[in-house]
């Protein structure tokens, strides 16, 4: 009779083979923070090659933003992380220009007001930002999070925050490691 977890073990390690370093620290990364599962600081293919885990002081939230834009190359503007991107979806959009505000502008929460006018700046504006947002929100993991709703009505104003998972989904689109 078979272990599952041993099975599960195999089917990832033949999963991942294949991959660039970085590519498996990304793969294995989403998935710790898929099944809620804290990776040491440092993260997965950080640390030393005997796989020892390094004390922080006790943080274990796993990756942080730092972390994961710290190879993000320096754009002059939105329209270059634009095109570098090179977004097909709206929803692609919309979080690349949550991603441009929270990352590169240091706006830890924002309004879909700002993103539309980011993107109409650059002659692609969405027909409906929250509609966009709202898809990133029901991805699971999530990539986008609703922080807090100013006023009653459905039009009222949300606030809002890309995750782990967004910024880590923005890094793929820019081909890091790819």
């Amino acid at each position: 009779m078979s272990d599952p977890e041993i099975d599960a073990m195999s089917a990832v390690a033949t999963a991942i083979a294949d991959l660039e370093e970085d590519q498996r620290g990304r793969v294995l990364r989403w998935a710790a923070e898929r099944y809620s599962v804290a990776l040491p600081k440092g993260g997965v293919g950080r640390g030393s090659s005997d796989g020892a885990a390094e004390d922080s002081g006790g943080d274990d939230e796993g990756v942080t933003q730092d972390e994961i834009t710290s190879e993000d190359p320096d754009f002059a503007d939105f329209g270059d992380l634009f095109a570098a991107a090179d977004p097909k979806t709206n929803e692609d959009k919309a979080l690349l220009a949550a991603y441009w505000r929270q990352v590169h502008e240091g706006e830890e929460k924002w309004q879909s007001t700002a993103l539309q006018k980011d993107l109409r700046n650059l002659g692609h504006a969405i027909p409906n930002i929250t509609d966009a947002l709202t898809s990133n929100i029901r991805k699971r993991p999530q990539r986008v999070i609703q922080l807090q709703k100013s006023g009653s009505a459905r039009q009222a104003r949300k606030t809002y925050k890309v995750t782990r998972e967004g910024l880590v989904y923005v890094q793929g689109m820019l081909g890091h490691g790819g």
